[in-house]
This record gives structure tokens, sequence and C-alpha cells, in this order.
């Protein structure tokens, strides 16, 4: 594969890196998991569901970059696929603190829907929730990969994570359109 860009030149190690993305990554995942546990009151005339239709349009065009990032890759357009691949980042780092100012100020909603729908929409979250937080680190370290030059690596590692995580930002959006309905 010949050298898509320049690789980004890191004073750190590759263990040191894999070690900050774990941490990191652990450290997002706790903190998701304390939502469920601390409620703040919202501050007065904020609407907190605007947050979810945040997330859900983030996520829309997380979904719609990741197949841009997918088809400049295949057609060898790196300059491009570099633009795409780190918006799609900015983008889910954004939508990751929007999530958390969401639920910390709106808490969980309970899914009011009846019949043949409950069950699909509780596999469609818990295969959400599932994926999301196991992709993170590994998300994380495919970017490391391809910033510092590991481009064989990059491609091995992307060609499992880009269906994982393109399936939790479509994912998101679903749950998103089937919960919508009971905030």
């Amino acid at each position: 594969m010949p050298e898509p860009f320049p690789p980004v030149t890191l004073n750190v190690s590759e263990t040191a890196a894999k070690r900050a993305i774990w941490v990191v990554s652990t450290i997002v995942f706790l903190v998701v998991l304390l939502l469920n546990r601390v409620q703040i009151p919202a501050p007065e005339g904020l609407n907190v569901h605007w947050f979810a239709a945040i997330n859900a349009t983030i996520n829309s065009i997380v979904s719609l970059l990741l197949v841009a990032g997918l088809v400049t890759a295949k057609s060898g357009r790196w300059d491009l696929h570099r633009k795409i691949m780190a918006t799609a980042m900015i983008l889910s780092a954004l939508f990751l603190v929007s999530y958390i100012l969401h639920h910390l100020f709106a808490g969980d909603t309970p899914f009011g829907g009846q019949g043949w729908i409950r069950p699909v929409y509780y596999l469609l979250l818990l295969t959400h929730i599932l994926l999301a937080a196991g992709s993170l680190p590994f998300i994380l370290l495919t970017s490391f990969l391809a910033l510092t030059g590991r481009y064989a690596q990059h491609q091995r590692l992307a060609r499992r994570v880009w269906p994982i995580w393109f399936y939790v930002s479509v994912s998101g959006v679903l749950v998103y359109l089937m919960i919508r309905p009971y905030y």
C-alpha cells in the first residue's frame, strides 16, 4: 500500500499510546455508566431533549462521513479520506459531550412501545450499547495507526472496525427515532 500521507511524528511510544487509548476508553465507559446514577436539574427553559435530536443529527452525519471515508480510501484519495475521517472523529467526540449532557439533564426515557416493536427496540439498543462501548478503543487505535504511518496495520484493523462504527452510528439514529415519541 503506498503511503497515503506523511505520518505524524509523535513523541510517544506505541505502548504508551495504546495505554492512553485504553485509559481514555475506560474513563469514557465509566462516565457513561455513572450517568444512570446522576441527574442534574436542567437550566430553566432548556429543552433537554434537544440534545437527543443533536445526537441523532451528529450520528447521521457520521454515518455519511464513514461511507465517504470508505469510498475515498478505496479510490486512493488519501488527503480527502484523512479530512473526512478526522471530521468523523471530531463529530463523534461532540456527540459524546452532547450524549453526556442529555443524560445528565434528562436521565433515561422508558420505551413505551408495545407488541413486536418492543423486543426489536431492546435488541437494537442492546447491540448499539455493547458495540459502542467496545469499539471506542479500536476506533482510537485505528486512527493512531494511520496518523503514525502504520498504514498496513491501519487498513487491517479498519476493515474490522469500520462496520462496527457504522452500525453504532446508524443504530444510534434508529434508537432515537424509536424512543423519540416517548420523550
